[in-house]
């Protein structure tokens, strides 16, 4: 049985949603379409994906199940699409992507000695944007800071690094040598919770987060960084990474007791590519001089 990816899409909007008007909406189509394209597709997969009454829609088990792994489908094929469309613009291009605080020349460097044709490309990605960027085939690589979701993806481990926490010039704990990660408890992180399992998950963040504020809005270093300064919250970032992005009005102090961030190298699983495994090489080869 083949899958309709236009069906898959419009699956996975309505699962979004949780809302056919919505739904439809967001996909510029008629309600009554969407809702045969959706008969449609549990007819083919023979299981009811939704449960709907006149006040809700609810994914059913076999629904929530789709809604795992239909992103990585839908991602592996825009990818597919995306170097098709390279390769038939007539110029062979691989492209690394990087999170801030990580510098790749060396790397591509490497990799263009090894293949002079090539048309190598780099691009800055963040925390969200990571591993997205890989499955849906925007970069054919990118150096990644753990944790991620290891789904669809390979990963070459590369080297690790101190993190630090960043903190207004004024704040209380700026001209301390080095701090625990408990002292930090009661901080506002300005970052997703998950980039720091080691503060997510004190003891003392049960009673905070019923406390804490909404997360401020911001998607850069630089946003974040503006944040701190004005003392609205911290961050945990690599040593790399405020080093690089030095100003006056904040300040880093190491963290005593969490694990260093380890930068990898990652690249979908489902792909086999010589460009993709002399890159891995060229990378390793690299940081190890």
């Amino acid at each position: 049985m083949d899958v309709d990816l236009r069906k898959l899409r419009y699956f996975v909007a309505v699962a979004e949603e949780l809302h056919f008007g919505r739904a439809a909406e967001r996909l510029h189509i008629a309600q009554p379409v969407l809702s045969r394209q959706i008969r449609a597709l549990e007819k083919e997969l023979r299981a009811q994906l939704f449960r709907r009454d006149r006040r809700a829609t609810e994914l059913t088990a076999a629904g929530s199940r789709l809604l795992e792994d239909a992103p990585a489908l839908l991602a592996a094929a825009e990818a597919v699409r995306r170097r098709v469309a390279e390769a038939a613009g007539g110029q062979l291009r691989f492209t690394v992507g990087f999170m801030p605080g990580v510098t790749v020349t060396a790397a591509v460097r490497a990799m263009a000695a090894r293949h002079p044709d090539l048309a190598l490309d780099v691009v800055r990605t963040s925390w969200d944007e990571q591993t997205r960027v890989v499955l849906d085939g925007r970069v054919d690589v990118c150096f990644v800071r753990m944790p991620v979701d290891r789904q669809g993806l390979r990963l070459r481990p590369l080297f690790a690094e101190p993190r630090v926490a960043v903190l207004p010039a004024d704040h209380r704990l700026a001209g301390k040598a080095s701090v625990g990660i408990a002292e930090l408890a009661a901080e506002q992180l300005l970052q997703d919770p998950d980039a720091v399992p080691e503060w997510r998950d004190l003891p003392e963040r049960l009673t905070e987060q019923r406390r804490s504020r909404p997360r401020l809005v911001a998607n850069t270093v630089e946003e974040k960084l503006e944040y701190v300064a004005a003392g609205e919250g911290i961050l945990v970032l690599p040593v790399s990474v405020v080093t690089f992005y030095t100003r006056p009005d904040v300040v880093h102090v190491p963290i005593e007791d969490i694990a260093d961030s380890q930068v990898c190298l990652a690249w979908s699983a489902g792909r086999s590519s010589q460009l993709v495994r002399d890159f891995v090489e060229a990378a390793a080869a690299a940081l190890a001089e």
